[in-house]
């Protein structure tokens, strides 16, 4: 996924974000349910919960005690297409005006924490100065990704020329809604071999579509499948911040899941899908009979290939386990890392002030020359240099060199030798389509799965979206496209999901 920077020390990226909040406790993932021996138990029944497994809500008759209102500003204070940040007891609120009508909102963007006074305000729309989700001022409503929440919207009225805002204490502290969605009415028990949507693959684009299906009132079976041994979780954060553990990075906690009834398969491979019989099997052995399938297996890192790429304490970062493994071998020590593209650069900078030393190996003239030009990328590579980071440009690995067993050091081709303890890749990536080969579903020359405006693949009733894809842009008189970009994905999920819902698939 393409990705912007993160905001580490002393490396200052004013292009990105400060890294995001610890928002959720720490859940212990599940492996017990009936329906597969991966899946998390009571996805997809009917029953009933226990108080400690329910979803944090609001009280269904709040008092007077749970809400805040107090005067602002006065109304003059903002002119039409202007937006304030104003205190409400302790907590903030987004004031905005537009058309003559003031409109309160949390004042936080749900995605990253991006305080929204700073983005753009136009045709009853505030996006987010960060990412670019864009949400409605009337509702709050995101209508445009990355990000999976709303935005709470807040009581507004004007007396005697001052505008007073009336909030909830819940929604002031939270700063996110989350849109309201249909419950599982379908039991999976004893008919664990067959559900009516499966999705493989449990990023955002998978994500997106299972809560889109629910929010539009779908309550059959939802099964997401994915090979990681957690929940779906923010990917493009992994080289931003090293250090994170899964229940940092978990979109949604386990009690989301179990509330609307979208199971989540972990360690489940896919290994063909019989499109003739509508069925997925799996490493295992396991088989999932369908009625509906998205393909959003995204993509696969690619890996040196040069002499010794076997050598201990070489890494592409794919899981929380990956980084979380890097930051700690290369602390005090020395690394190198290979390629300078978003990811690469994320790790240079997270590791600049915790190693010894960092040393950045690429085969293009500057970072980032094809995305952001070479003015900009020189630029970068200034900033990075005063801080510590030597760059290699314009060559690439010949040898990765180990004593007993462990990397040592990376010989590059221009024949310099760079001590090296740990060495993260970071060249790119390969759709992680290997599985499809014989199923009937085309594939292009480079392993993508193209599909048509409709996300649909070229089997009827099998649909794919997300970094695996290439479809017709429509700018660009419809040339196929490839746009590996967690927005990107957001927005094929919500779409497959949404169509979905308007092609016959009704809520039960």
């Amino acid at each position: 996924m393409g990705g912007c920077f993160s905001k580490p020390k002393p490396v200052e990226l004013k292009i990105e974000v400060v890294l995001p909040e610890k928002e959720r406790a720490k859940e212990e993932l599940s492996a017990s349910a009936k329906s597969s021996p991966r899946a998390y138990p009571g996805n997809g029944t009917a029953r009933h919960f226990h108080s400690e497994e329910r979803l944090t809500t609001a009280h269904p008759y709040p008092s007077a005690q749970d809400y805040l209102e107090a005067a602002v500003c006065h109304f003059k204070d903002l002119e039409n297409g202007q937006m304030r940040e104003v205190e409400l007891g302790w907590g903030k609120v987004l004031l905005v005006k537009e058309a003559g009508e003031f409109h309160a909102l949390g004042h936080k963007c749900p995605h990253y924490g991006a305080p929204l006074v700073k983005g753009v305000l136009s045709r009853g729309r505030v996006r987010c100065p960060w990412h670019g989700a864009c949400f409605n001022i009337s509702t709050g409503d995101l209508e445009d990704f990355p990000g999976l929440d709303s935005l709470p919207k807040f009581q507004v009225k004007v007396e005697k020329e001052k505008v007073y805002v009336r909030a909830s204490k819940q929604a002031l502290q939270l700063q996110r809604r989350t849109k309201v969605m249909t419950k599982c009415i379908s039991p999976s028990l004893g008919h664990s071999g067959s559900t009516n949507v499966l999705i493989v693959g449990a990023g955002a684009a998978g994500l997106v579509c299972a809560e889109t299906l629910r929010q539009e009132g779908f309550s059959d079976r939802i099964v997401l499948c994915t090979l990681d041994r957690h929940l779906p979780y923010d990917r493009p954060k992994l080289s931003k911040s090293l250090d994170a553990q899964p229940e940092q990075l978990t979109l949604r906690p386990k009690e989301f899941f179990r509330a609307y009834g979208i199971e989540v398969l972990t360690e489940a491979q896919v290994v063909t899908v019989d499109v003739k019989n509508k069925k997925a099997v799996f490493k295992d052995g396991f088989k999932l009979e369908y009625s509906k399938l998205l393909l959003a297996p995204g993509s696969s890192p690619k890996t040196l290939s040069c002499k010794g790429k076997e050598v201990e304490n070489v890494f592409t970062i794919r899981t929380p386990e990956d980084a979380n493994r890097v930051v700690r071998l290369a602390r005090g020590r020395n690394a190198v890392v290979v390629g300078a593209g978003f990811l690469g650069m994320e790790v240079a900078a997270y590791l600049s002030e915790k190693a010894h030393s960092v040393s950045v190996v690429e085969l293009e003239e500057t970072p980032f020359r094809r995305f952001l030009g070479e003015r900009v990328g020189r630029t970068l590579m200034k900033m990075f240099e005063n801080y510590r980071v030597k760059f290699y440009m314009q060559t690439e690995v010949s040898e990765l060199r180990a004593q007993e067993g462990k990397l040592k050091e990376v010989v590059l081709k221009s024949s310099k030798v760079v001590r090296a303890d740990v060495c993260v890749v970071g060249i790119g990536a390969v759709p992680a389509t290997g599985f499809l080969k014989q199923s009937g579903i085309s594939l292009d020359n480079r392993g993508f799965i193209p599909v048509n405006k409709m996300m649909q693949t070229s089997v009827p009733g099998v649909f794919a979206a997300g970094d695996a894809v290439t479809f017709p842009l429509a700018w660009r008189n419809n040339r196929r496209v490839n746009i590996p970009h967690w927005q990107m994905a957001h927005a094929q999920g919500y779409n497959r999901g949404w169509q979905w819902l308007n092609k016959g698939m009704a809520p039960r």
